[in-house]
């Protein structure tokens, strides 16, 4: 397959049929996300609420593994505009092998720090309990899916997206169909409880790997992927982690985010946090989508950017944004229209369905605004400027939003931490269109 088609064909139709496949997954991914919720939720409100606690550490690890596959994506990318496909070639293997050792590590690592972070904002043995099962079944699994994660990322370097999503879209299904036959049981398979949903995950993630090893094999692509004879070649190492490290930073800042505003939350009651956990899982469809366009450019500016292609790049980075800024305004009239059933969907409490009502009202005022720094990030990660990147992201969910939410949290209370977010959207939205045109001068 020739991937001059990526700085040939026009741009409006180049950026759709890169990025609806990738949206289409992505939204699926967030459907299972929601659905997975769901059946805990049914299965048990301290099983749910033991799922959002341990949201941060299952969100870093997998920010670790994603991130890093993104740094082969625009390394892959960038060579294959220039025209090395040796090069091409080797930053696959290389990023392939070191995304395998990194779960490993990770397994090894976040199984042993699960426990005390757990400990930090409940001491319900139940709650614990029950993330502790659900973690040590999803690290295990994570192994494998640290593999597949890269394969994705190649798929899209060189334009194959329809595999990517058809991969992932497997993995989901797969997963959806199992959750409520492995929580709840079916004639001869035991109930298993929140054990049966990470089961159902390990499984997805498992079969959305054979399907990119089976393409691999079947249907051969420009970059191979050689394991005969390999070593690691310091200068690329450095250039994949250069890039891999500052996205994998962006995607766990979201994490330490999370973490620091359960603190705030936990003294108004377990029920705040859990809304915030209910929030995150459907934000998650919104910015999931949003994150299929952006997947959909990155290897477009990644191989403009390799093949000196500048105007192009510019004009993918415009579209881009118009098509995600539907989606957030899609996002936002949801929010604003039927907050109380999307968080009826998670919990059947009247009081925890007002909490998180108000809640979606309130935050959802920075959807549209986010649209500048969610696709800002991604352009300049397709750039292979992930220290720039990562300045946006550090303002979104660190910089930013965590000091805002403890001054707002003093002066008016759980509502202050909602409106924190909204402010912080505004704010980085300025960042971002100072970061773009910087480069643009470069």
């Amino acid at each position: 397959m020739d991937q001059s088609f990526m700085k040939k064909e026009k741009v409006l139709p180049l950026v759709v049929k890169m990025s609806y496949p990738m949206a289409i997954s992505m939204a699926v991914n967030a459907l299972y996300n929601i659905i997975d919720s769901f059946y805990v939720a049914k299965f048990s409100g301290q099983a749910m609420t033991a799922i959002s606690l341990f949201f941060p550490v299952q969100n870093l690890a997998h920010a670790i593994l994603v991130g890093f596959a993104i740094g082969i994506n625009a390394v892959v990318s960038f060579f294959l505009g220039a025209k090395e496909e040796r090069a091409a070639n080797h930053a696959a293997a290389s990023g392939v092998v070191l995304n395998f050792i990194h779960g490993i590590t990770l397994m090894v690592l976040c199984t042993l720090i699960t426990y005390p972070f757990l400990n930090l904002f409940t001491k319900d043995e139940t709650v614990i309990t029950y993330a502790l099962s659900y973690a040590r079944i999803i690290f295990v699994f994570q192994i494998l899916d640290s593999i597949a994660i890269s394969f994705e990322k190649i798929f899209q370097a060189v334009g194959r997206m329809k595999t990517s999503m058809f991969s992932m879209a497997a993995g989901c299904i797969v997963n959806i169909l199992l959750d409520p036959i492995l929580i709840f049981g079916l004639g001869p398979i035991p109930a298993m409880g929140i054990e049966g949903a990470a089961i159902a995950t390990g499984i997805g993630q498992t079969c959305a790997l054979i399907i990119y090893l089976a393409v691999y094999f079947w249907k051969p692509m420009p970059v191979k992927i050689h394991l005969k004879g390999f070593r690691f070649e310091k200068s690329l190492c450095a250039r994949l982690y250069s890039i891999g490290s500052a996205a994998s930073l962006n995607i766990a800042l979201p994490s330490v985010q999370v973490t620091v505003l359960n603190v705030l939350l936990s003294g108004y009651g377990e029920g705040y946090i859990l809304v915030l956990g209910v929030y995150y899982k459907l934000q998650t469809f919104l910015y999931l989508s949003a994150n299929g366009v952006v997947q959909g450019i990155r290897p477009l500016v990644g191989y403009n950017y390799g093949a000196g292609e500048m105007k192009r790049v510019k004009k993918i980075y415009q579209i881009s944004m118009k098509l995600i800024a539907i989606i957030m305004v899609i996002g936002t009239v949801l929010c604003l229209a039927i907050p109380a059933k999307l968080i009826g969907l998670f919990s059947e409490e009247e009081q925890v369905i007002q909490i998180g009502a108000n809640a979606l009202r309130i935050i959802s005022a920075g959807f549209v605004v986010s649209t500048l720094s969610v696709v800002s990030c991604g352009t300049l990660e397709g750039l292979g400027k992930g220290k720039e990147s990562l300045l946006i992201s550090l303002a979104r969910y660190i910089v930013l939003i965590l000091p805002l939410a403890f001054v707002l949290n003093e002066m008016f209370g759980a509502a202050g931490i909602w409106h924190a977010f909204w402010i912080t959207e505004a704010i980085a939205a300025v960042i971002s269109v100072y970061s773009i045109r910087k480069i643009e001068k470069c």
